[in-house]
């Protein structure tokens, strides 16, 4: 019988059916012969008539065309096995991040424990995500670090349009990627802005349920930096106390 099989916000579970007959499926479900199921833990939703599920543990389940970070695990002939969290393993060909011609050890391209920023080109819940690197931007990322927030708090730490990242990149002098995943690579001038950063991420994360975020983060991070500057400013007149009073010494 067509219809929807849940209340709202209701918490369903992985395979419960949720809807059959004229809707669509959405984040978190998937479709089988024509009937929508629950593939996570979370709140069912309806809009319109795409049903969806927002996860309650923020557990990442790929989308094609989503931008993702993952670290290399295994190098098997031609493919890279990839971490991207969750609970599937993700699957890069050579063919889909070289030149031809390369290598038969793609290992001297990318190894074990490297980090790269990937598309996902395809998603088979038997197989596993497909990855690609043949993209602007898509490449191996080298120093930098990761912070890992829920993949469900993404959409708020990117803001509308990218206001709430651009905010933070501007006030911090950040080179970020920003992965679906829950993964945000992140390169500061210095480690006192990369604690910002996390610092702000963190925020954003435990706070995303509240209204005017942005502009409290906003505040905080010319707080902090505002500290910054003025610390940098005594260690400076310190350094300069310092030198004059050794050239008194020499005079001496």
């Amino acid at each position: 019988m067509a219809g929807i099989f849940f209340q709202k916000r209701e918490v369903v579970v992985p395979g419960q059916l949720l809807a059959e007959g004229r809707y669509r499926p959405s984040v978190g479900t998937y479709d089988r012969e024509g009937k929508i199921y629950s593939a996570l833990v979370g709140l069912a939703e309806l809009r319109g008539n795409t049903v969806k599920v927002v996860p309650l543990e923020g557990v990442y389940i790929p989308r094609e065309g989503d931008l993702v970070i993952g670290t290399i695990q295994i190098v098997a002939g031609n493919n890279w096995k990839v971490d991207i969290g969750g609970p599937y393993q993700a699957s890069i060909h050579a063919n889909n991040a070289l030149r031809r011609p390369y290598d038969d050890d793609i290992s001297k391209y990318m190894d074990c424990g490297d980090t790269i920023v990937a598309e996902v080109s395809a998603f088979d819940r038997v197989t596993g995500p497909f990855l690609t690197m043949k993209g602007r931007g898509l490449r191996k990322l080298d120093d930098g670090m990761i912070v890992r927030v829920s993949p469900a708090k993404i959409p708020r730490i990117i803001g509308r349009r990218g206001s709430m990242i651009n905010m933070i990149k501007d006030n911090l002098n950040l080179q970020t990627v920003v992965g679906q995943n829950g993964r945000i690579w992140v390169r500061a001038p210095d480690v006192a802005r990369s604690r910002l950063a996390v610092e702000a991420f963190k925020m954003i994360e435990e706070q995303s349920h509240t209204s005017k975020l942005t502009d409290r983060v906003d505040a905080m991070l010319k707080e902090e930096l505002a500290k910054l500057e003025s610390k940098d400013e005594e260690n400076e007149d310190n350094e300069e106390t310092e030198k004059d009073e050794e050239s008194e010494d020499e005079i001496e």
